[in-house]
C-alpha cells in the first residue's frame, strides 16, 4: 500500500507544481492576480503593490513542499505597468528558483475617470481597462542527490547537486472595471527543460511535447448600500501536456472599514480527472481526484495587507495527515495622500 501511496502522492505533486515556473494555489485570492495574469502588472490606477507569499505543506513530513513568493507591480503612466515575480520552490530532493520581469499595456476606455488612489476598486469609481501582458523569465532546476547512497548503484545517480536553466515567456490579457472582470494567460511559451534525471534531453521538434498552460479567471463584485460587498469568482486550468483541466470555484465578502476592510472567503478547487490506485482492502482499482477546500481571511489597514488561508485535501489516500498553510503579508506603495472615500 505504500508504493501506492508514494505513487499517487507523486503523480497529483507533479501534475500541480510539474516543474513549469510558479505553481497556481490560491494567491490570487489574496489581491495579487499579478501572479497568475501578467496583464494585471501596474492595473492600480495609481502606485503598486508588493506581496511576499510563504506556503507550507504537510508539517509532519520532512522535506515537505514548500513555496516562497515575492512581486511587485507598479503603475509608470496611464497606459504602462511593471511588475517582477521572484520564487523558491521546493520538493523533496527537487527545487527550482525563477525570476520573472513583467511589461503591462493598460486601455483606458474611460477617459473622464478619477485616479483612484485606494489598492482595490469600490463601487465609487468607473474603472473600464483594457490590458495586456507579457512575462519573460529564468527558472533553475535542481535535483540535490548529495545524500543519495551511492552504493546502491544506479548508473542515474551521480551523488552530486545537478542543476539545468532555462527561459520562459508567459502572456495574457485582462478585462477590468469596478464590477467585473476577466482575464486569459498562456503560460510556458518557451518552457523546454533539460532532463535532470536520465539521459534524455528534451527536444521540441523531435518530440512535439507542449508545456503550454491555459489559465482562465472571471469573477463579479456584488456592491451593497451597507458595508459589506460579495465577490464570487472562478479560476480554470488546462495543461496541454497532460490535458489535466481543474477549476476553483470562489466566495469571499468583504466588510468595510474606516481605514480598510476586513475580508473572509471560501475556495474549492476540483480535478477533473483522477489518479487511479489499487485498494488493498478489496482489490478493486479505484479512482480519486484533487479535491480542496480552502477557507482563507484577511485584512486590508491603510497601506497593509494580511492574509492566511488554509488547504484541506478530500479522498481516501493523503500523504500525511497535516493540511497546506498559506500567509501572504503585503504593502500598498506610492499612493500618495487620499482625501476621498477611499475605503
Amino acid at each position: 500500500m505504500r508504493l501506492y501511496i508514494y505513487l499517487f502522492s507523486f503523480f497529483f505533486i507533479a501534475n500541480l507544481k510539474a516543474q513549469e515556473g510558479v505553481p497556481v494555489y490560491f494567491d490570487y485570492l489574496t489581491e495579487n492576480y499579478y501572479l497568475v495574469h501578467p496583464s494585471m502588472a501596474g492595473v492600480n490606477l495609481v502606485g503598486g503593490k508588493l506581496r511576499t507569499t510563504i506556503r507550507k505543506q504537510w508539517f509532519d513530513q520532512v522535506e515537505a513542499p514548500n513555496l516562497q513568493t515575492l512581486t511587485a507591480d507598479l503603475r509608470l503612466s496611464n497606459r504602462s505597468g511593471i511588475g517582477v515575480i521572484a520564487f523558491n520552490d521546493e520538493n523533496g530532493y527537487h527545487s527550482q528558483k525563477g525570476l520573472y520581469l513583467t511589461y503591462a499595456h493598460h486601455i483606458n476606455f474611460n477617459d473622464d475617470i478619477v485616479l483612484s488612489k485606494r489598492p482595490y476598486p469600490s463601487k465609487y469609481d468607473e474603472i473600464d481597462q483594457l490590458s495586456f501582458g507579457l512575462s519573460i523569465g529564468g527558472i533553475q532546476n535542481s535535483l540535490d542527490q548529495t545524500t543519495f547512497d551511492l552504493l546502491d548503484f544506479d548508473p542515474l545517480i551521480s551523488g552530486t547537486l545537478e542543476t539545468t536553466g532555462y527561459f520562459n515567456i508567459d502572456v495574457g490579457m485582462s478585462y477590468v472595471n469596478s464590477k467585473y472582470y476577466a482575464h486569459l494567460t498562456l503560460k510556458n511559451l518557451l518552457f523546454s527543460p533539460h532532463d535532470m534525471y536520465g539521459d534524455f534531453e528534451y527536444d521540441y521538434p523531435r518530440d512535439k511535447t507542449s508545456y503550454k498552460r491555459l489559465i482562465a479567471s472571471l469573477g463579479y463584485v456584488f456592491y451593497t448600500d451597507t458595508p459589506w460587498s460579495f465577490e464570487p469568482s472562478t479560476l480554470f486550468q488546462l495543461s496541454e501536456l497532460t490535458t489535466e483541466k481543474s477549476i476553483d470555484l470562489n466566495f469571499k465578502s468583504y466588510y468595510k472599514l474606516n481605514s480598510g476592510r476586513i475580508w473572509a472567503g471560501l475556495s474549492f478547487r476540483n480535478s477533473f480527472e483522477g489518479a487511479e490506485y489499487i485498494n488493498t482492502s478489496n482489490g478493486n482499482v479505484e479512482e480519486q481526484r484533487l479535491q480542496l477546500i480552502t477557507p482563507l481571511f484577511g485584512i486590508d489597514y491603510k497601506d497593509f495587507v494580511f492574509s492566511y488561508n488554509y488547504s484541506h485535501q478530500f479522498g481516501d489516500i493523503n500523504f500525511g495527515s497535516g493540511g497546506f498553510h498559506q500567509i501572504t503579508i503585503g504593502f500598498n506603495f506610492l499612493r500618495g495622500s487620499i482625501d476621498c472615500d477611499c475605503f
